[in-house]
């Protein structure tokens, strides 16, 4: 998750109250009434005295963010790149595996230092860890005792399904001794919660 906000939202005549999350390709809203907004779908979006105007084939929104819309703007449409949002850096040692993502797989091995699929090596700064049911989760304890200890764990699962949510995700890492630290729109059909060990075990 890139930034969220509590504020008003305006379309049209009616006024929306929630909290607005600034995501990697879609802007959300959420409370009474849900919005998602793909950036892809934008047909224009601009930024003028705390409003963050965002204009669809539907309608037009105007969210209330105070100093926050222009820096919504910029990240609009300059997006930061997945890759970075995950914290892939030159000089990592990364671990992929039950991920079935060629393109993310490509982009990994052109920026890290080494690349290993369907196992974790001993010291792996970063794993990424593809997960479709609950009871994959019971994996996090053994792949915890071959990262560095300075190192984290994503955990990839798909959106939209109710019986594997976060709330998994976080309650399997809190049994494993892991905690949560970040959760980024890892793709349009997958999210992806960061993991690390707790500071007093390191």
């Amino acid at each position: 998750m890139g930034q969220e906000a509590k504020c008003v939202v305006r379309v049209g005549r009616r006024k929306l109250e929630g909290t607005a999350l600034l995501e990697t390709s879609e802007v959300l809203l959420r409370g009474d009434v849900r919005l998602k907004l793909p950036f892809a779908g934008m047909k224009s979006v601009t930024a003028k005295e705390g409003v963050l105007k965002v204009v669809t084939d539907d309608a037009t929104y105007a969210f209330e963010l105070g100093p926050l819309a222009a820096k919504w703007l910029e990240k609009i449409k300059n997006p930061k790149p997945v890759i970075d949002k995950l914290g892939v850096k030159p000089g990592l040692s990364i671990a992929v595996i039950g991920l079935e993502n060629p393109a993310f797989l490509r982009q990994v091995k052109e920026r890290a230092a080494a690349v290993t699929t369907g196992r974790v090596p001993k010291g792996s700064h970063l794993v990424f860890f593809g997960a479709t049911a609950v009871p994959a989760l019971g994996k996090l304890a053994t792949i915890e005792k071959s990262i560095a200890r300075d190192g984290g764990i994503w955990v990839v699962w798909p959106k939209g399904r109710k019986e594997f949510t976060e709330d998994h995700v976080r309650a399997a890492a809190k049994k494993s001794g892991l905690v949560d630290v970040k959760v980024v729109a890892f793709s349009a059909t997958h999210s992806a919660l960061k993991l690390v060990i707790p500071l007093a075990r390191r």
